[in-house]
């Protein structure tokens, strides 16, 4: 069974899924990244990047002792080539699968958590960041509909990018965007919403959530290499 350590995060949520999608048995590990677990040394052994989601797979393909995989796109990956779903072999269609992944990793994410920051949790206003994550967020969005425009989702057959992108759309509001403004992106948006997999990996560790107070505030956005 594979050990999710996990927060219910769009980075968690991604995992969740796939993991729902896939049938595969997990079980949850909670790291509460606002009283600062992602910090203890058993943690770091796994995701020395002291950021959730990390995996441990007992049983990897091939046998051999536990591996441990760290980072949301490549525990993707990961997942994808043990179960044989949602990434496809195929050269063409994998490479179709990894743009739209490594963009959601590089773009979307990044930049929406950015835009969620200074809209909702920047101890004071600054208006140049909040309009220039904004803006960015808005972009993307764009690029995401032009792409959706004539394919139900992002690579062509449903895949590990859909899950990836996915949960970084759910805050649209708390992002400063107009779904509606996107009306393939927010058709995209639907059919994923309707998926069983997608709500019962979205539900996972739903109970955990709480209100952000201002030690956990501290944890999050005052960390340096030496925390």
């Amino acid at each position: 069974m594979i050990e999710l350590h996990y927060w219910p995060t769009p980075n968690g949520w991604k995992i969740t899924i796939m993991l729902e999608e896939c049938g595969l048995p997990y079980v949850v590990k909670p790291v509460d990244i606002g009283r600062g677990e992602q910090f203890q040394p058993d943690f770091l052994k796994i995701a020395p990047n002291n950021r959730m989601p990390a995996i441990v797979d007992p049983a990897p393909t091939g046998g051999g002792a536990p591996i441990a995989v760290f980072e949301s796109g490549a525990i993707l990956q990961y997942l994808g080539r043990k179960t044989g779903k949602f990434y496809p072999a195929a050269e063409r269609a994998r490479a179709e699968v990894e743009q739209w992944l490594f963009w959601q990793m590089g773009g979307l994410g990044p930049m929406a958590g950015q835009a969620h920051h200074f809209r909702q949790y920047a101890p004071e206003q600054v208006p140049y960041a909040v309009e220039r994550y904004t803006k960015e967020v808005n972009r993307l969005y764009g690029v995401m509909d032009r792409r959706l425009a004539d394919r139900a989702f992002l690579a062509g057959d449903y895949s590990i990018a859909d899950m990836a992108s996915w949960p970084w759309v759910v805050p649209w509001q708390n992002q400063g965007q107009v779904l509606s403004d996107f009306p393939n992106l927010e058709r995209w948006f639907k059919a994923m919403e309707a998926r069983p997999a997608v709500q019962k990996g979205f539900a996972v560790g739903r109970d955990l959530r709480k209100p952000m107070d201002d030690e956990a505030k501290k944890i999050l956005f005052g960390q340096t290499a030496r925390r």
